[in-house]
């Protein structure tokens, strides 16, 4: 059987991604695994009709093309003979499968400044999907396109993230959102005509074929408080996601393949200032010359992998403190306790114990 310290040794290498498509975060597969298994399927079972590795969905860090995820959706709705997969999907979605997004969104002190938030970090989750929205009148008008408009969004993908954004609005407000209009780029799928699925999720049928893919409801609903609003929890998760967006930025700088090369050592090794000189072909003194002209250290880099990647296995919730601090490197458990609140101002008990906190309405 397999400890918590040994599946973190298991590590996903992804393909490369340029610096203008960073791909999709391997947490946006999270749902899709859960819907199947609300379904009653196996996951072992997907993974091999889909030709997917398990050992690349243990790795926090991983992305994959956004072309691999919709491959798998689709997938999806086949193996489970689901014609409303992605429809049927969007209700299962929560704050946590989004990750840092939607802990920021959670927290936030009005839907618009959720919507804002979504807008601002969704590249940590899915780069080169867009979310855009327009006041009209009385009406606030959702639109949802990917970056490069010349390509089709699968279907299942597009419904997905419509039904998602309205059960997440809703959840925030704690009251159902009353949509005004529906609107898809793509046909419908039911050649029949029966739209009774989507009237269900939405309440309204939606028209398909449209030039673009929206959602119409009232603009009093920008101005509606979050539920979990916290602004002391807002300040943490904002800084953790203005990070998380800052590294993918500078993936292709120096430091940024230094800051990559220790999360794929660790946790099999922590490397040395000798070891990372070698692997990335320069002496010592050009590698500290180089992070010197990008403002930064090797120090420095080695805290905040160290950090953030103890963040991201907090907040994954399936390892034990003493997991994680053997996994990143730590001499003794109290050493890794010590350094986390020293960074946070929490011990890794209390950051733990303060995800759980806001999903509870205050009285």
């Amino acid at each position: 059987m397999i400890n918590g310290a040994e599946t973190l040794l298991i590590r996903a290498k992804g393909g490369s991604m340029n610096n203008h498509n960073h791909g999709v975060s391997i947490s946006m597969l999270y749902p899709i695994m859960k819907t199947l298994v609300n379904k009653g399927y196996e996951s072992e079972a997907f993974f091999e009709y889909v030709s997917l590795d398990p050992a690349t969905m243990q790795n926090p860090e991983a992305r994959i093309p956004v072309e691999e995820l919709e491959r798998i959706m689709q997938c999806a709705a086949r193996y489970s003979d689901d014609l409303y997969f992605g429809l049927n999907q969007g209700q299962l979605l929560d704050f946590a499968d989004l990750g840092l997004p939607g802990y920021v969104m959670m927290h936030s002190k009005t839907i618009g400044d959720a919507l804002a938030a979504y807008q601002r970090y969704n590249i940590i989750l899915y780069s080169g999907f867009n979310l855009d929205w327009e006041v009209a009148g009385t009406d606030l008008i959702l639109q949802l396109s990917l970056l490069h408009s010349e390509k089709q969004m699968s279907r299942h993908c597009v419904e997905d993230m419509a039904v998602s954004m309205v059960y997440l609005i809703s959840k925030l407000a704690n009251r159902r959102v009353e949509l005004k209009e529906v609107r898809f780029s793509h046909q419908a799928p039911d050649a029949s005509g029966d739209l009774s699925p989507y009237v269900g999720m939405f309440g309204i049928e939606p028209r398909f074929g449209a030039t673009r893919t929206l959602l119409r409801m009232h603009k009093d609903i920008l101005d509606q408080p979050v539920l979990y609003s916290d602004a002391r929890m807002l300040k943490v998760f904002e800084t953790m996601a203005q990070e998380s967006k800052d590294e993918l930025h500078s993936s292709q700088s120096f430091s940024g393949k230094v800051s990559r090369w220790m999360m794929e050592s660790l946790p099999t090794f922590f490397p040395t200032l000798q070891h990372t000189a070698e692997y990335l072909g320069v002496s010592i003194r050009t590698l500290q010359s180089r992070l010197r002209e990008e403002d930064t250290t090797f120090h420095e880099i080695s805290v905040q992998v160290r950090k953030e990647m103890a963040l991201r296995y907090l907040q994954k919730g399936t390892y034990s403190v003493g997991d994680i601090a053997y996994a990143l490197h730590f001499s003794e458990q109290s050493a890794f306790q010590n350094a986390f609140k020293k960074w946070t101002g929490q011990t890794p008990g209390q950051y733990r114990s303060s995800l759980k906190q806001p999903m509870q309405p205050r009285s």
